[in-house]
């Protein structure tokens, strides 16, 4: 009675508190994801007003709107793509002017000559260079051209202007005056992606402990949601390169951790790929009621660790060797699971183990030949009883 008078007759409680949870959890993003960016929006705050005045005041541009746009649309692209949005801003304001001109000296003004004015810039911007930024530009050029030049003198060395303003001033702004930090923008990056692998070894690790299907099917959906933490991941090595090559404050870091971190963002897809295979074995290994050697749920919690380690070890920007040493502990627990006994996925699971061992290896900086060396040599003998010796 007690219990039905808490949760409620009618099951309602429990699901007001999933919905609360869920609320709590979306604003927790939603807080987290302004605390990431917020650094953005006073950027791009000062680059439009910087480019406004410096086209305006210094460069006696009589309507420099598109000055401040310019600026706020490079930084608004994903972060280490700002240098290649301001050169792709110049090539499409460039085909823009160049076909507009050409055309209306020809064929001169009117809705069908507007027609054929935007189709010919983007038909040129896809032939040149074929990315939707100059596209944009070069038709949105074409369009002001075509509709404005009848009425407004001089218009095309202003539109270059506001262009080289806007995207420079963009790219003084985050390289000199308010610079990325670029081991900031990886850490930020890799902590969602390591977390949610670290965090769901572990769960698998429980559920073959507890011999739990239904929690390491949990696992390995929650697994499979990890598209935009890697992606975000290898957008954010792009922009560590990029600070540290354009930012004359890290210029030192370009070949040290930046760059390790940089290189780590495949090695990692590949683990998140290969835990996920683990994962997916594990399922079927206890809905098989194969055995489950002590062993073999501490091999994955161990990679779990190591993962956590490696977090840690590049955050801190040091050598990553306590991570590289838990990694192996998790090959050597593998082994010893293998020997006392498998089935066959669970030396999927243990094959799994090794080959994540290696990703991770190379992701903190070993060579793949390296890697699989120390791999082969921590995992022992590949003769387990019962099991043909495997090559």
């Amino acid at each position: 009675m007690v219990a039905a008078g808490r949760h409620g007759a009618d099951g309602r409680a429990p699901i007001v508190v999933r919905l609360w949870d869920r609320v709590v959890a979306t604003l927790r993003d939603r807080m987290r994801r302004v605390r990431a960016f917020g650094g953005l929006a006073v950027q791009a705050g000062l680059a439009a007003a910087l480019a406004w005045f410096v086209a305006h005041e210094l460069l006696h541009v009589s309507q420099p709107i598109f000055a401040p746009i310019s600026a706020v649309s490079t930084l608004a692209a994903s972060v280490g793509q700002r240098l290649r949005r301001t050169v792709e801003l110049i090539i499409g304001v460039t085909v823009g002017v160049l076909i507009g001109d050409l055309l209306l000296v020809l064929i001169g003004t009117g809705w069908w000559q507007l027609v054929l004015i935007v189709v010919l810039a983007i038909v040129v911007a896809l032939f040149l260079v074929g990315s939707a930024a100059v596209v944009v530009q070069a038709g949105a050029t074409a369009v002001l051209i075509a509709t404005l030049s009848p009425s407004i003198r001089d218009l095309e060395i202003p539109r270059f202007v506001d262009a080289l303003v806007g995207g420079g001033l963009a790219l003084l702004i985050t390289t000199v005056l308010l610079p990325l930090n670029p081991l900031r923008v990886l850490n930020r990056a890799a902590r969602p992606a390591l977390d949610l692998l670290a965090t769901q070894l572990d769960a698998t690790a429980g559920a073959l402990a507890e011999r739990d299907a239904d929690r390491a099917r949990t696992a390995r959906s929650e697994l499979r949601q990890n598209k935009g933490q890697v992606q975000a991941f290898v957008e954010a090595t792009q922009g560590a390169r990029e600070a540290s090559v354009l930012s004359p404050v890290h210029w030192r870091e370009r070949h040290g951790p930046v760059s390790r971190y940089a290189q780590a963002a495949e090695p990692i897809d590949r683990a998140m790929r290969n835990s996920g295979t683990l994962i997916r074995r594990s399922v079927t290994l206890i809905e098989d009621g194969e055995p489950v050697p002590d062993a073999l749920p501490g091999a994955v919690a161990d990679l779990a660790e190591a993962v956590r380690l490696l977090k840690r070890q590049f955050a801190a920007a040091v050598e990553p060797n306590r991570a590289r040493e838990q990694a192996l502990r998790a090959v050597r627990t593998a082994g010893a699971a293998y020997r006392e006994g498998v089935g066959f996925s669970g030396a999927v699971v243990v094959a799994q183990v090794r080959t994540t061992v290696s990703d991770l290896l190379v992701a903190s900086g070993l060579t793949q030949a390296e890697a699989n060396h120390l791999v082969r040599g921590m995992f022992g003998e590949l003769e387990a009883p019962g099991v043909p010796r495997r090559a």
